[in-house]
């Protein structure tokens, strides 16, 4: 954990927020995995903090589902809740596909600039795909983020974003292992092409499909498969 800059006058909440995210984050890079114990004295030393942000932002945490406290020995990263995670792709799944929908239609306020740029991204030659997974796992929150933004409506992209902060933990995994960067970007460009030709049964097929094999991967995590993506992490790291 990097420590956190605290700017003189800071507000408690503020630091609050950037242990939260400090955490989080090493939770979604796997430097804190499933069965792993810590406290909040720990957490203090690493971030250079007071104790006091650092138990509103492991609370927050606990509400979210990432950490439970243990009785006089601190803290816990809890293993995913593979029932909810499924719960949260179908509702996914509900609001991308409506979106493409009215991308294709015309629905509303669609905003076309977006998928123009999506397009910079995923509809190049294969030479000059990248081959950073963690470059692509940020590219491919950032497309699915985009196409329901496109479609217009704030509302369904304000669910959408909560939804992506409460699956991106396991989508990471989803980008550790090179043929799955090979299927995003085939699926992404299969995606976008049935987007720009007004292809609605097509498009909504398509994303379908991607989606129920992202979900189908994520059902294949184990926790060595965790423990392997943290070693990796930290040999990039070096």
């Amino acid at each position: 954990m990097e420590a956190i800059v605290k700017p003189s006058g800071q507000r408690e909440g503020s630091r609050a927020d950037a242990v939260y995210q400090q955490v989080k984050r090493d939770i979604e890079n796997f430097q804190l995995v499933a069965g792993d114990r810590f406290t909040e004295n720990e957490i203090c030393e690493r971030l250079g903090v007071s104790r006091t942000p650092v138990r509103q932002a492991l609370f927050r945490l606990q509400q979210e589902g990432h950490v439970e406290v243990l009785f006089r020995s601190g803290w816990r990263v809890l293993p995913f809740d593979f029932a909810r995670y499924d719960a949260l792709y179908d509702l996914r799944m509900l609001l991308e596909t409506t979106a493409v929908r009215r991308i294709c239609e015309g629905y509303g306020q669609v905003d076309r600039t977006q998928i123009d740029a999506l397009s910079q991204i995923w509809l190049v030659p294969v030479a000059q795909r990248s081959g950073d997974s963690h470059q692509v796992a940020q590219w491919d929150e950032a497309f699915h983020c985009a196409l329901v933004s496109a479609a217009g409506n704030a509302e369904m992209a304000r669910v959408h974003h909560d939804v992506t902060e409460r699956i991106r933990v396991i989508r990471r995994l989803d980008f550790t292992k090179q043929p799955r960067l090979d299927h995003t970007y085939d699926e992404h460009g299969k995606i976008l092409r049935a987007l720009k030709a007004k292809r609605a049964e097509q498009a909504v097929m398509l994303l379908s499909a991607h989606i129920m094999t992202s979900q189908s991967e994520v059902r294949k995590i184990t926790l060595h498969e965790m423990h392997m993506a943290r070693l990796k992490g930290q040999a990039d790291s070096r």
